[in-house]
């Protein structure tokens, strides 16, 4: 990972956003999705019993050991350390893989297996999982949390050496540049490795302009650069942005795009209530269904394509809502 330090007598081109809780929700809802994987037997308070349950692996309930529990003081030195560990795979669901062993039980993102990253989508995932049964895996410890019962762990990250992640997070402030590679590209976002520690570009911060799947704009280990918003060492997390490397174009929208002026544009979207259409990179305005030529019984479907140039002139221009409104009826006032 390259780390380009931010100059602090100059101010950001792009001023740093408030904190938008939308990074880290959208990481807790990734969570919540596999919330399956956390094994109950995970205790907040490791002297406390808590009822054995079972955990669906694909085709197989896989029970848990009784005496399972996780040793937090051990556990967090592990964590602390940035220490590589050998832990035995236990199960999987559909998220990934149960671990445990040596006083630890955790989880392992299917996106953190080195072999599988990348694959979420095939139908064989859980064959792929599967295959796993009784493996021993190499892994760092990439979350510890004790309140939340929750131990997260990687093999991708046990690749680095130990110590690399608090030398990373020593390095990042808010404002950074940094160089990554593209480990997972989920509907939310892209997820980057920094070199031992992973990093999220969450679906609105890929672009100034709207992007439908974040698939659009990275591709699993392409190599991308990115500003960092905002850490949380103690969840391991830092919340990037691809689209605050350049300009805002909404800046001039104002002045560039006034009220009344008639603009080449290509359609991107057609829609039952209109069309989106792009002026710029990272600028595209609605024409909506009324502010469109149609015939009767005509939809806008009828009348626009995806890719198709078109005139279009400005109703009004909200820059700070990044909201332009346009129209087709160019010679009407």
């Amino acid at each position: 990972m390259n780390v380009r330090q931010p100059d602090s007598k100059r101010k950001y081109q792009n001023a740093m956003p408030e904190h938008d809780e939308g990074w880290w929700k959208s990481v807790l809802a990734e969570e919540n999705r596999h919330a399956s994987a956390r094994p109950p037997a995970m205790l907040a308070k490791p002297k406390l019993a808590a009822p054995v349950k079972s955990i669906k692996t694909g085709n197989v309930s896989t029970p848990l050991k009784p005496e399972s529990q996780i040793n937090w003081e051990e556990a967090r030195k592990l964590y602390d350390g940035d220490c590589v560990v050998e832990i035995d795979v236990t199960g999987h669901n559909h998220g990934g893989l149960l671990v445990e062993g040596n006083g630890l039980a955790g989880f392992v993102p299917f996106s953190h297996l080195i072999d599988l990253a990348g694959r979420e989508h095939e139908a064989d995932r859980d064959s792929c999982l599967e295959a796993y049964a009784g493996k021993t895996l190499k892994v760092k410890m990439i979350e510890c949390v004790p309140e939340d019962g929750r131990v997260v762990f990687s093999e991708r990250a046990a690749l680095t050496p130990p110590g690399k992640r608090t030398e990373l997070f020593h390095a990042l402030h808010a404002g950074s540049q940094v160089t990554g590679t593209v480990t997972n590209v989920t509907d939310f976002g892209v997820f980057v490795d920094l070199g031992g520690v992973e990093g999220l570009i969450h679906l609105s911060e890929l672009s100034w302009g709207r992007v439908a799947h974040p698939k659009q704009i990275a591709a699993l280990g392409q190599e991308i650069k990115a500003q960092v918003l905002e850490m949380s060492a103690e969840r391991n997390r830092v919340a990037l942005s691809l689209k605050r490397l350049s300009p805002s174009p909404w800046a001039r929208a104002a002045s560039e795009f006034p009220v009344g002026r008639v603009l080449s544009a290509v359609v991107t979207s057609v829609l039952s209530y209109g069309a989106f259409a792009r002026i710029e990179a990272g600028v595209e305005g609605l024409i909506h269904v009324s502010e469109m030529p149609l015939e009767e019984n005509q939809t806008p479907r009828n009348l626009l394509a995806e890719g198709q140039p078109v005139q279009a002139r400005v109703l009004r221009v909200d820059p700070a809502r990044q909201r332009l409104g346009l129209s087709l009826r160019i010679n009407q006032e």
